[in-house]
């Protein structure tokens, strides 16, 4: 009888993966004084890593094919902690901005292919655990940020607190990647194309998924600013929103899988979204700290689930799981880049109640279209 794959390997990569990116967002600050780069400066720079990942994902699918799973996750997540020693290198901003995009692009490599694996371990096991792994996620950026904030309090140089914290997560990574499952690839399996855009197959799957991107990139990037400017919060309070916001996620995620072998992806992404509505309609109506505060854990509970679901629901629907994962991931993934700079141009031209309104109504397509997430008839 052939033995089931172990989640645990799988679940520490995840945490791997976290871990790199929280820690270089500690140094950032470190890095813009090095290279003397001012707000709009450090801003372009920052969006070479989502040009990067959206540029290197189409071409995920057909890496993973080539590779086996196995392999390119070890391969592309030693790549991914060995390239967070380059931007505390960078001299100027040109240089920092070449570092940053390859940062992104295996990153974005390293995200398909382990998300890939991760949905041929769900299928191996028969029971849900993408919620869990991209908990693990979570943990892994929190404790990344942790001993990231430690190492800046102490005045550590970001050169020799990112080099060592790449080698220690290069050995750690390499290590939980031996464990992963060989899957032999189908005799009729077809290589993907060398760059593939999302097909039609996910195209319903990216639509759940860039809905729930959209709360998630406006919740980051926006809730601190909605609690100062609107609800009339203090600098300290107003951290607290996306404190809330990414400590229900995280909860979430960690017991997602139990919900969704309860009641199924679409009823879960439903319940799910319903409170992510809620949590909207609280924002867009506060006027204080206490229930904003409250809407923005909502909206991290109701969207915790469903980029995992919709990579487990793309990777099932392809013909090739790492394409169509890679799909899913270029669609969503691509409201980052696109979600914060139209939540302030619509806040510009109006206000960000109005931006949150339609962050909200974004939360109210992704709870009627959940029918997308049904798993296909075998």
């Amino acid at each position: 009888m052939e033995r089931s794959p172990s989640p645990f390997p799988i679940a520490a990569v995840f945490a791997v993966h976290g871990a790199v990116g929280g820690a270089f967002a500690t140094r950032i600050p470190w890095i813009q004084e090095r290279i003397g780069a001012g707000p709009g400066e450090l801003g372009l720079a920052l969006l070479a890593p989502a040009v990067g990942t959206l540029l290197a994902m189409p071409t995920a699918g057909r890496i993973v094919h080539r590779l086996g799973g196995r392999a390119a996750v070890r391969l592309l997540l030693a790549a991914w902690c060995l390239a967070l020693v380059l931007p505390p290198l960078a001299p100027d901003l040109a240089v920092l901005w070449i570092a940053l995009l390859l940062y992104g692009a295996v990153a974005g490599l390293a995200d398909v292919a382990m998300n890939a694996e991760g949905v041929l371990i769900e299928m191996a096991l028969g029971r849900p655990v993408m919620s869990r792994l991209h908990g693990m996620w979570s943990i892994g950026a929190l404790t990344g940020a942790g001993t990231g904030a430690l190492a800046a309090h102490a005045g550590v140089d970001a050169r020799l607190h990112l080099a060592v914290t790449a080698l220690v997560l290069l050995g750690c990574g390499l290590l939980a990647s031996a464990f992963l499952p060989s899957f032999p690839a189908g005799a009729d399996a077809v290589a993907p194309p060398r760059f593939a855009l999302p097909g039609r197959e996910v195209l319903g799957i990216g639509l759940v998924g860039f809905c729930a991107v959209v709360a998630e990139g406006a919740a980051a990037d926006w809730s601190a600013v909605y609690l100062r400017d609107v609800a009339g919060a203090g600098p300290g309070v107003a951290a607290v929103s996306y404190t809330a916001f990414a400590l229900t996620m995280a909860l979430a995620r960690l017991g997602g899988d139990a919900v969704v072998a309860r009641l199924g992806p679409v009823r879960t992404v439903r319940l799910s979204g319903a409170l992510a509505v809620l949590g909207g309609v609280a924002v867009v109506a506060a006027r204080t700290p206490a229930p904003a505060i409250a809407g923005f854990g909502l909206i991290g509970l109701g969207v915790a689930v469903v980029i995992p679901l919709a990579f487990t629901a793309g990777g099932r629907a392809a013909a090739d799981p790492g394409q169509g994962v890679a799909g899913i991931a270029t669609l969503t993934y691509s409201c980052l880049l696109i979600a914060p700079g139209v939540i302030g141009g619509v806040a510009a031209l109006s206000s960000l109640p109005v931006s949150f309104a339609l962050v909200t109504a974004a939360l109210v397509v992704m709870t009627l279209t959940a029918g997308h997430l049904r798993p296909a008839a075998p």
